[in-house]
């Protein structure tokens, strides 16, 4: 949704606009395999997309190392904030496909132990007991200790950051790569609580400050393993690539599954209801940059998106198809024309939330305790999420794909007092 730089998310309101109304039902109801097709190309073009701005990223950070300034910082970090919003789109191919399921925390994995990689304010402790490396800071330390065995991480490689630190000691909380890891090291820590303001990392952290030349080697190692791991699933969605080969065995109900439980357990349970209920700042998705607000409207515009079989790439160009939505107008046209209006209703709520995010409050303080009028806006966000999957459970049950789907619940939702336990 993006054409050229960063857009602001009133921009992006705009842009979605142009989505939201219901796709015409064609003559006939296309074939599955067509439908398929085009919902492996709505998934490369958003891939490649992923990919382009995680190069323009990394280009950034390059800059940022080379000459370390507050300039070359926000530019990084709204490079940053822009590869967000295509990648975000591209969950929707989550939980249906299982090649992206076993790709995606080298990626988009939170929440993280920060203090594995770098510095961390005292806050935030000295000792977990449920992760050994805590506060390893391999940033400044160059041999730690994993399992008993030392780890010299005297060269901060990619390598070392996949094969070595990501998930060590089988802690998924060390998450050492993707998106949340590139973000702390841009911002830092956000110590403010449900109070203003996110991280505050200085642009001296890459010139004058401790263990700087280590830090830029982190950075710079973690952003150039995106692009990798980016263009391994660009390559999974081309004409002979193994996810789109996987999808007539998949079938429609790939689609369902990832609309189903994106919409469900993940966002509205885990990402959302989760930190409503504890009024917990940890428990927002991009915690170090206050960029949560636009990672949940970018969710919510993917589901539309594979639904609709239609999807706005950054360049401002469309790839549109046959559509799931045509599929279940065929059999019951008013069921389509709820989902679709249950969808727009979502992406809706989603940008109110925004639009109260770029005001000036930010997620993590919407969702702070006593804040009665921003809970109530999430929670009208979660509220259209559970709906719209309602409308999904009745497209399956209409197509009459049974346990063919299944769609990832949260105790959150479905029983809210363990999560106090």
């Amino acid at each position: 949704m993006i054409s050229t730089g960063v857009r602001t998310l009133r921009s992006l309101a705009i842009a979605l606009t142009l989505s939201v109304a219901p796709v015409a039902a064609y003559a006939a109801a296309p074939a599955e395999a067509d439908v398929l097709a085009n919902y492996a190309d709505l998934a490369l073009a958003g891939y490649e997309d992923s990919l382009s701005t995680a190069k323009a990223l990394d280009a950034a950070i390059d800059a940022l190392i080379a000459d370390p300034s507050a300039a070359n910082l926000d530019a990084a970090k709204d490079a940053w904030k822009a590869a967000r919003i295509p990648y975000q789109q591209t969950e929707a191919f989550r939980f249906g496909n299982p090649i992206v399921d076993e790709w995606e925390g080298r990626v988009n994995a939170w929440p993280l132990d920060e203090g594995l990689i770098d510095y961390v304010d005292a806050s935030y402790g000295t000792e977990s007991d449920s992760n050994a490396l805590y506060v390893a800071n391999v940033i400044a330390n160059p041999k730690i200790s994993i399992d008993g065995e030392e780890l010299d991480a005297t060269d901060i490689t990619p390598a070392l950051l996949q094969e070595h630190l990501q998930e060590a000691a089988g802690v998924e909380s060390n998450v050492a790569t993707g998106y949340h890891a590139i973000e702390f090291l841009l911002w830092g820590q956000d110590l403010n609580g449900t109070d203003a303001g996110a991280g505050a990392r200085e642009y001296t952290d890459y010139s004058t400050a401790e263990h700087a030349d280590r830090r830029a080697a982190y950075l710079k190692a973690a952003s150039s393993l995106l692009v990798s791991d980016l263009e391994e699933m660009v390559a999974n969605w081309t004409a002979d690539g193994a996810a789109r080969a996987a999808l007539p065995d998949l079938g429609i109900s790939a689609i369902l599954t990832g609309m189903g439980s994106l919409s469900f357990g993940e966002v509205a349970g885990e990402r959302m209801k989760l930190g409503l209920l504890l009024h917990d700042p940890e428990e927002e998705h991009d915690c170090f940059s206050d960029n949560t607000h636009a990672s949940h409207l970018n969710d919510a515009v993917g589901i539309q998106n594979v639904y609709l079989g239609k999807y706005t790439r950054v360049d401002g160009s469309v790839v549109e198809g046959p559509a799931l939505a045509s599929v279940i107008a065929d059999h019951d046209a008013e069921l389509d024309a709820e989902i679709q209006a249950l969808l727009a209703d979502t992406v809706a709520k989603m940008q109110a939330m925004a639009d109260r995010a770029e005001a000036g409050e930010a997620y993590d303080q919407q969702i702070g305790e006593g804040n009665a009028e921003g809970n109530a806006v999430v929670q009208a966000a979660i509220d259209g999420l559970i709906a719209q999957t309602r409308g999904i459970e009745r497209a399956v049950a209409l197509l009459e794909l049974g346990d063919a789907v299944t769609i990832e619940d949260s105790d959150s939702l479905s029983n809210p007092d363990a999560v106090f336990e």
